[in-house]
């Protein structure tokens, strides 16, 4: 009798180390196609920010836009953050939030009293930290595995 209860503990205890395991591999895959589609945001801002800074130079419709998208971006930025990362992404979630917080300072510094200033932008690293952000795309697809 001790055999079979000590036997069904054991099975007990590896079917509760197995769905533990399963629930870290599932936060892990969560994690990545968040963090994919947060990238994938950033990169697009990335690719049409320069255009449209050209066009809010003259059309006060473009410079409004670029100002919610700005906005809106910051609001991606402060979720995304806020995400918790499962263990094995900690390392790299640490260096997203790193160059985020980087990111919205430079935002902020762009806007002036709640409106875009364009010199401010036109001279930022915006860009060049959103591509920063980006370059670590590799790193989380590698979690995939």
């Amino acid at each position: 009798m001790k055999k079979v209860v000590s036997v069904m503990l054991i099975l007990a205890t590896m079917m509760l180390s197995a769905c533990s395991l399963l629930d870290e591999v599932n936060n892990s895959l969560d994690y990545v196609n968040e963090a994919k589609s947060y990238i994938n945001s950033l990169s697009d801002f990335a690719e049409e920010a320069p255009q449209m800074i050209q066009d809010a130079a003259v059309d006060p419709d473009v410079k409004q836009d670029l100002e919610n998208q700005l906005n809106t971006l910051v609001e991606e930025i402060n979720e995304f953050n806020s995400i918790e990362a499962p263990a094995i992404a900690e390392d790299i979630h640490q260096d997203l939030v790193t160059k985020n917080e980087a990111l919205i300072d430079e935002i902020n510094t762009a806007m002036e009293n709640g409106e875009l200033a364009l010199e401010k932008l036109e001279n930022s690293e915006i860009i060049n930290t959103v591509n920063d952000v980006t370059s670590l795309l590799e790193s989380i697809e590698k979690l995939e595995l």
